[in-house]
């Protein structure tokens, strides 16, 4: 297939690239900068992208976005967060609906953000959306790829829970202190984490390309959710570290504001059921032996 993927230097990009290479497609970058080479350039900001770069892709990866882990969450952090989803699946979007060769598939990033704070409560595809920022920013997200759906194109929005890489995202920031014993839960600890290894993530994008019945949300999660708790008690394990250091919720509200009630003491149990439908098979469902593998430890 000849595949184009924005969001390329991303932590999700930056693997998806080389292993969609590797399994024989030829593959496009989109990026900001001027292109050199394959990659395609364009500016969401400014609303330019020439259309006519797009004819004759078989698929197009959407998985730009601002980072929501990184800074404490200002007004302007928000704004640049929500145009930088919105505005650039808006533009993408719109310039399929142009084209007079669309791909046959548009997979495009979202979050389990969508579905808001919702305790234990089990989340399906079905389930209804939150009423916080990240909820909204996700609806307007996913309603921008709208246009290349009315053309005919199938579209998977895929709604990603935590990613776990020590190459980057929230596993990368919580090993330099959980190493140093220094790791523990956050507020309760009873609140979900809906996670995914990045094999499975790549494995579920590359499913995705190909399985001609998934359209729509999709969970991008692993089938079996833990709690903070779990998650903490887990990755000291792994480690051979203490987990004793609990952060209390107040402080943690303290020190990160606004993003620590969305990212870190919220709770979203959250069920892969379309993608498990659509036939694929995770390569590390279960907690312990994903973290073992991207940790590469052994147990014992």
């Amino acid at each position: 297939m000849k595949i184009l993927v924005s969001g390329s230097t991303g932590l999700v990009g930056s693997a998806l690239v080389p292993s969609l290479s590797t399994a024989g497609h030829e593959v496009a970058r989109l990026v900001r900068a001027p292109g050199a080479g394959s990659a395609i350039s364009w500016d969401p900001a400014r609303g330019v992208l020439d259309r006519a770069s797009l004819e004759g892709f078989d698929a197009i990866v959407h998985l730009a976005g601002e980072s929501i882990a990184s800074g404490r969450w200002s007004a302007v952090k928000k704004t640049r967060i929500h145009d930088s989803r919105v505005t650039s699946t808006a533009l993408l979007a719109g310039a399929i609906a142009g084209l007079s060769r669309p791909p046959g598939v548009f997979l495009c990033a979202s979050a389990i953000g969508f579905y808001g704070d919702r305790g234990d409560a089990i989340l399906t595809e079905d389930s209804p959306s939150g009423r916080d920022f990240l909820s909204r920013v996700c609806r307007a997200w996913e309603a921008a790829s709208e246009p290349a759906a009315q053309k005919g194109v199938r579209v998977v929005r895929h709604r990603f829970g935590m990613i776990l890489s020590p190459a980057g995202g929230g596993l990368a920031k919580m090993l330099p202190p959980f190493r140093l014993g220094a790791g523990g839960r956050l507020g309760s600890g009873r609140q979900f984490i809906s996670w995914i290894a990045i094999d499975d993530v790549l494995g579920a994008l590359e499913h995705a390309l190909t399985a001609g019945a998934l359209a729509g949300p999709v969970n991008t999660v692993s089938p079996q959710p833990v709690t903070n708790d779990e998650f903490t008690r887990t990755l000291g394990r792994v480690l051979h570290r203490p987990t004793i250091a609990a952060m209390p919720a107040f402080a943690a509200r303290l020190v990160f504001g606004e993003m620590a009630d969305a990212l870190l003491l919220s709770s979203q149990r959250v069920e892969p059921r379309r993608l498990l439908a659509s036939g694929y098979r995770f390569r590390y469902p279960v907690l312990e032996p994903a973290l073992r593998h991207l940790l590469d430890r052994r147990a014992g």
